[in-house]
């Protein structure tokens, strides 16, 4: 008897050591990031406004400068759903809308509502939603959608054959309508986004109206995830009418994806925190950078680049990611970075402003998880008027906000100490 139990304790300790094998190996998988990994910053060569940046920011990294575009800022739900509901309703040819939360909800049922209603009118509506981001949404609004013809697809929803893609999520906000008005930032579809960030249940927000030639650019990266989700390829003149100018910004719309291994919205923060000269305004929802990024940002501050952090107080949706980012806010208040948590409630912006003149916005978090492990997408918009007009938004923004000092950081209580030890470890998956 005891040999034939030997027996099953070796049979089962041989299919614990491969399941816990390929556990394992499944993990290390998913917590990968891109093949290309960055090992040294840019140094500073240039300023932004310099001919060469631009030159090697559409180059080097991939998209175009555009010229002859028209950017309009839109804050919080109040303006942001009322414009994008508009622009859907207005639709002639085509929709095509990705996005990462969609919640159910008051907001949801009216989107719901607009591409459904859009649908039957005989508009092509085509909808990427990711699983993971949409794991609240009610299927009824689904079926809804579906039944009045949009197409929708859930992006990379759990199985067998997409197993080592599970961490990898698309975190896109993209809407564009007839190929020709676009829309990005950081807004999804829920109902802690509505209002004006009047109180702690409705989000602070800013969300960004595009027309001209680079919402072309927008509707290529929403072609991007639709291409992998269905193999289907969205083209002809209801998605890419020809756009002519109407206006005077340069822009252009960056993308990155584990999937393609490709570090590039790494490489455009390096690259433009490494041109900045006088001024970096940063408003991050969730700000975890790695060590490259640190760097760049002493490095920056060392030449005498004002730089403010503006980040969520403690009104906030992730206490994880709070503890993760306050741990290493040491030797970047010792350099004199200039630190601000936002008070009234959640602050969701992502936007990044150097020497009043770049203005980057999206989709991107300052954290590894969207450098290395999110489908992402910012636009970067090159306009000294438009980029003062978000530092006026910057900066009514840190009137709400109070500022946190080495002293605040040094006198943080032990158990915030205590528990950045168990949370560090996992500062690239937040």
């Amino acid at each position: 008897m005891s040999e034939r139990w030997t027996r099953k304790q070796v049979v089962s300790a041989i299919v614990a050591t491969v399941l816990i094998t390929v556990l394992l190996g499944w993990l290390a998988v998913n917590l990968a990031g891109p093949e290309k990994r960055l090992q040294r910053k840019p140094e500073h060569r240039y300023a932004v406004t310099d001919p060469q940046f631009r030159q090697e920011m559409g180059v080097m990294l991939g998209p175009a400068l555009l010229s002859g575009n028209h950017v309009v800022d839109l804050q919080n739900g109040d303006e942001i759903f009322p414009a994008m509901l508009k622009s859907i309703g207005t639709a002639q040819r085509t929709i095509t809308f990705e996005t990462y939360i969609y919640w159910s909800g008051e907001i949801g049922k009216q989107f719901s509502a607009a591409l459904s209603e859009r649908a039957r009118a005989g508009v092509r509506v085509h909808v990427t939603i990711d699983w993971l981001g949409s794991s609240k949404m009610d299927s009824a609004l689904l079926a809804q959608m579906q039944q009045a013809g949009v197409r929708v697809q859930r992006y990379r929803p759990i199985a067998w054959h997409s197993l080592d893609r599970i961490n990898n999520r698309t975190h896109r906000k993209i809407l564009v309508v007839d190929g020709a008005t676009a829309f990005t930032g950081g807004v999804g579809v829920a109902d802690q986004w509505l209002g004006h960030a009047q109180d702690p249940e409705h989000w602070r927000e800013s969300h960004f109206m595009v027309r001209g030639p680079v919402a072309a650019q927008m509707q290529a990266a929403f072609s991007d995830n639709w291409i992998k989700t269905t193999g289907q390829v969205l083209n002809g003149a209801a998605y890419y009418p020809p756009l002519r100018p109407v206006g005077n910004m340069d822009a252009q719309m960056f993308l990155s994806s584990p999937a393609g291994g490709s570090d590039s919205m790494h490489l455009m923060y390096l690259m433009a925190i490494a041109a900045a000269s006088q001024s970096i305004d940063l408003a991050a929802a969730y700000f975890v950078p790695d060590e490259l990024i640190l760097q760049a940002l002493m490095t920056a501050r060392h030449r005498g680049v004002r730089i403010r952090i503006l980040v969520p107080g403690k009104h906030t949706d992730s206490d994880a990611v709070r503890l993760a980012s306050k741990a290493g806010w040491e030797p970047l208040l010792l350099s004199g970075v200039e630190f601000y948590e936002y008070e009234p409630t959640m602050m969701h912006v992502k936007a990044l402003i150097v020497d009043r003149h770049l203005v980057s916005v999206g989709s991107t978090n300052f954290d590894m998880r969207s450098l290395r492990l999110n489908d992402e997408a910012s636009l970067n918009i090159y306009d000294s008027g438009f980029a003062e007009r978000m530092t006026t938004v910057f900066e009514a923004d840190l009137t709400q906000a109070t500022p946190y000092t080495l002293a605040h950081w040094q006198d943080r209580p032990w158990t915030e100490r205590f528990a950045e030890k168990f949370i560090l470890p996992l500062k690239s998956q937040l």
